[in-house]
């Protein structure tokens, strides 16, 4: 009698399942930028933290366009001086008038319209998101709004307004300095940033493989 056949083991290393390595569930690693591979936890924290540096610096350049913006598109409060027994002072022409709420208003919305773009931008350069990327978009916008805040403040009119008064004379209207009165308006770059990045992240992100999975 002749033995019987035993089959032969299956050769894996001739047949090749992938390209890298396999991840679980058999979902492979998603290709990170010029083709290097990233883990299923992400390109690793060093290269997160560097993108979340690069994030923070460029969102808040961005600052200065918003301060230029924010000095061209704001309305200037109007004021006056009056000499007093040599004594100078300084009012607002108009203290009824909308224009001190105007320029915070101002401020406010294109604060946000920046936070919706830097998110968009952010999101559409790196979908996977992560916490070092979310943290440099917000600290990011945060110092943008600060920046944007003082470059408006420098290129509007001088803040000494006695001295303004002095060299436009007694009684002629001039246009204040530029104030944000409402810190708080401070704050609307990196909460809109950072809804806006939540919301896309949420929508249009990538999603985990467990997760598509179970989808």
């Amino acid at each position: 009698m002749t033995a019987p056949l035993t089959p032969r083991p299956h050769d894996q290393s001739q047949h090749p399942t992938s390209a890298g390595p396999a991840g679980p569930a058999g979902y492979g690693y998603p290709a990170g930028p010029h083709g290097v591979a990233y883990g299923q936890d992400g390109p690793g924290m060093k290269t997160e933290l560097r993108e979340g540096a690069v994030v923070a610096v460029a969102v808040a350049v961005l600052g200065v366009l918003l301060g230029v913006l924010w000095w061209w598109l704001a309305p200037h409060v109007p004021r006056v001086g009056d000499e007093v027994d040599g004594t100078w002072y300084v009012y607002a022409k108009d203290p009824e008038g909308e224009q001190v709420v105007a320029v915070d208003g101002t401020f406010t919305l294109l604060a946000l319209a920046f936070g919706l773009v830097s998110a968009v931008a952010v999101f559409a350069w790196r979908r996977r998101g992560g916490v070092p990327l979310v943290v440099g978009l917000g600290l990011g916008s945060l110092l943008g709004a600060v920046l944007a805040w003082r470059v408006g403040m420098w290129l509007g009119p001088t803040s000494d307004l006695v001295a303004h008064a002095k060299e436009v004379g007694k009684g002629v209207t001039f246009s204040g300095p530029l104030e944000l009165n409402a810190k708080a308006a401070l704050l609307a770059w990196p909460l809109g940033a950072l809804l806006a990045h939540l919301g896309l992240t949420a929508l249009f992100g990538v999603r985990d493989p467990d997760e598509a999975a179970v989808s």
